[in-house]
């Protein structure tokens, strides 16, 4: 982690995340005379819109996730760093870096973006997190799979038919997009995929109860698509329930309103918070967590510092631009250009503009919801339209192949594309022979 043997005189500009946001910012330096540095604690670039469909067996987790270096692979002026940012010191122009070796490795920068997402809020409810996993990457889908799937197997090998009720219900919190998408996903995988596998329970009699303290389903829609996805998600057997607050999570269940539901599959689906970024730069922040950038996404006080994404708060018509992705990636695009044109002497672009390209979310086959501005559409054409919105933004070509062609399988046949539940640890064989008393007996000493 250091710059030996490169070209001191170019300015070094360290990215830090390989999400929406970073990998726009990489991309619109690829011709900057720069070192670029791109830093994530992850090997690869998430599409994170669709980790329920992992969660829920739709895709496997190499169909939506790509290695940085692969993506980058073109671009000869970005060097890729797997390791973990733990602080800035923005008066000395240094990030520290952790990796499996060695710890708080300093390196200088020029320039910093900081495009270093978002992970879960339990609302001061942290207790809530052993239940009740959140969905913010590969590693937490393939837990909610192995878990949903458990569920199933658990109550097929159960003898008492009483106890099928409570190991075949899902309790989501959150009615969101995520939410509405997942509570949507798992009615289609018990009513279609699982229906005929099973001999000793009905997959189809499972419950899904999407649980919010807002008012309506998809809050940042318009009231008649938040009615419209309610209606569709009731018509697929999910029971939502508005206006409740989670009150307890435990091993048994969680409790609503006042009511105990037991359930051994709960998953969060509500609030995210920011990464620690305002804490490493002791910058203002909003409520949230969130860095309050300028105009040009500059913390206040310091030009070569840029925040984007889910980490900054910025207003925009005298509201919070929202933490989705396209945010993310006009951002970063944006923090990109302006360091070329510094880099190049140009002149720089104006303030930062956001362009609403609008809102959608999928419930179930064939009906979605689509909001751009006052144009709102619910149905087959809303879905259309957000498959190939997110076929569109798929990181490679063969990504949007393969994902497509699992659709169209999907759709047609019900089908899924990995039901697998993997336990990501060694088998007890290996562990076995691990113990030095147990080898030297394999080995016959």
């Amino acid at each position: 982690m250091n710059r030996t043997g490169e070209d001191m005189s170019r300015p070094n500009i360290i990215i830090v995340g390989g999400g929406f946001g970073g990998l726009a910012a990489a991309k619109a330096l690829r011709n900057t005379p720069a070192q670029i540095i791109l830093i994530d604690r992850t090997n690869h670039h998430l599409f994170q819109p669709l980790l329920y469909q992992v969660a829920t067996s739709v895709l496997s987790p190499s169909q939506i996730g790509s290695p940085i270096r692969g993506i980058l692979r073109n671009q000869e002026n970005t060097v890729v760093i797997l390791g973990e940012v733990i602080g800035v010191d923005k008066h000395q122009k240094r990030v520290f870096v952790s990796d499996a070796d060695r710890q708080g490795v300093p390196i200088a920068y020029n320039y910093l973006i900081l495009a270093t997402g978002a992970t879960h809020s339990y609302f001061g409810h942290n207790e809530f997190q052993k239940y009740a996993p959140g969905l913010k990457s590969l590693a937490d889908a393939v837990a909610i799979r192995n878990k949903i799937l458990q569920a199933f197997e658990e109550a097929e090998a159960e003898e008492d038919p009483n106890h099928h009720r409570d190991l075949l219900t899902f309790v989501l919190v959150g009615a969101g997009p995520t939410g509405v998408e997942m509570a949507s996903a798992i009615a289609l995988l018990v009513r279609s995929t699982l229906k005929s596998e099973f001999r000793r329970i009905d997959p189809a009699s499972a419950r899904i109860v999407l649980v919010d303290m807002a008012p309506r389903v998809l809050g940042t829609f318009s009231e008649d698509l938040s009615e419209a996805a309610k209606k569709q998600l009731e018509k697929l057997g999910v029971e939502v329930r508005l206006g409740q607050s989670v009150d307890q999570i435990d091993a048994d269940g969680i409790a609503v309103a006042g009511e105990h539901i037991l359930s051994k599959t709960v998953i969060w689906t509500a609030g995210v918070a920011p990464s620690p970024a305002g804490k490493w730069l002791s910058a203002e922040t909003d409520r949230a967590g969130r860095v309050r950038v300028q105009k040009d996404l500059t913390v206040p006080g310091h030009p070569e510092i840029f925040v984007v994404g889910d980490t900054a708060s910025l207003d925009q018509n005298g509201k919070p631009l929202a933490g989705v992705a396209q945010v993310a990636i006009q951002q970063g695009r944006y923090a990109g250009k302006v360091i070329h044109s510094r880099v190049i002497g140009d002149r720089t672009p104006g303030p930062f503009s956001y362009f609403d390209k609008g809102n959608m979310a999928v419930v179930g086959k064939g009906f979605a919801v689509l909001q751009s501005g006052k144009f709102r559409v619910s149905g087959i054409v809303a879905w259309l339209a957000w498959a190939a919105v997110h076929l569109q933004f798929l990181a490679t070509s063969s990504l949007r192949l393969s994902v497509f062609l699992q659709w169209v399988w999907t759709y047609l046949t019900g089908q899924r594309g990995s039901r697998l539940i993997v336990n990501h640890h060694g088998s007890q064989l290996e562990k076995t022979v691990a113990d030095p008393g147990i080898r030297a007996v394999v080995s016959g000493k």
